[in-house]
């Protein structure tokens, strides 16, 4: 059995001071570092890698609807930030640093955030249904995933969840970010748009690709750890094939998170 620690509960002081902390010195990062992915107008690649789309409006539990409706406000303006990015070889897509910090001013409003394992509201609540989407995109693709990272806590049930538990990246202003890394000697593109129902994204490239990629969930487990509480835990594997054959795989992340809701009631009500 892995063990997690019981969460630490910390002061709303030490932690306002502790994500600033850490903002500044993603900037310094930002400003210090070169060779960052960005929109290059009238450019159209035709070569779609992959393709995937995701559910706006997802009725969950114990959260107001018009938080979600909010959620696509925000995801109307920061997918405008990322649409049509260029990622040329030797290149890194950062999100947050295209997107920027959303505020207020910038026309953001209250959204879902988790924070802690608890549900709260917050200015650009939501984005995180881009990261996942992105992440998603990226796994079935061969750029490289160098920054990634996934709620500590797996807070609501599997209701019709059409990919793998962890399959996603959480996001927070600005070093909680998902970056990928073009270390190919192809160019990649970036393509996001919203419907009346769905938040939309493609990968497409200059060339063609030679490879298929595709996502397998292992070691799936759910464990009732030393303290009372459970946690989940998987691996998920990028399979890569040529002419349906593959010829390589590797892991791409593995998750560990504490559940906000009771496995086995959960099961009983199913």
């Amino acid at each position: 059995m892995k063990k997690i620690a019981k969460p630490i509960k910390r002061s709303n002081l030490r932690l306002y001071l502790g994500k600033e902390f850490y903002i500044l010195k993603r900037k310094l990062k930002w400003f210090t570092n070169s060779g960052w992915a960005k929109p290059i107008k009238n450019t159209r690649f035709d070569n779609v890698i992959f393709e995937h789309k995701s559910l706006i409006l997802r009725p969950l539990k114990d959260v107001e609807m018009h938080l979600q409706e909010n959620k696509r406000t925000n995801l109307i303006i920061a997918t405008k930030k990322i649409h049509q990015v260029v990622i040329q070889p030797g290149e890194t897509f950062s999100l947050w640093k295209l997107v920027g910090r959303p505020t207020k001013r910038k026309g953001y409003l209250e959204g879902l955030v988790l924070k802690s394992g608890k549900i709260d509201k917050d200015i650009g609540g939501g984005l995180c249904q881009l990261g996942n989407l992105l992440f998603w995109i990226f796994a079935h693709s061969p750029l490289t995933i160098t920054e990634r990272y996934r709620h500590s806590y797996d807070v609501f049930p599997d209701v019709k969840r059409k990919v793998p538990f962890g399959a996603g990246a959480t996001l927070s202003y600005n070093y909680i970010d998902l970056q990928v890394k073009n270390e190919t000697d192809n160019s990649f593109q970036i393509n996001l748009w919203l419907d009346a129902t769905h938040l939309h994204g493609n990968l497409s490239s200059l060339h063609p690709s030679l490879y298929q990629y595709e996502i397998e969930e292992r070691d799936h487990k759910i464990e009732l750890q030393f303290w009372g509480g459970y946690t989940r835990h998987n691996k998920i594997f990028q399979l890569k094939k040529k002419a349906k054959k593959q010829v390589s795989e590797k892991i791409l992340v593995e998750n560990n998170a504490i559940m906000m809701y009771n496995p086995i009631l959960q099961n009983s009500n199913n």
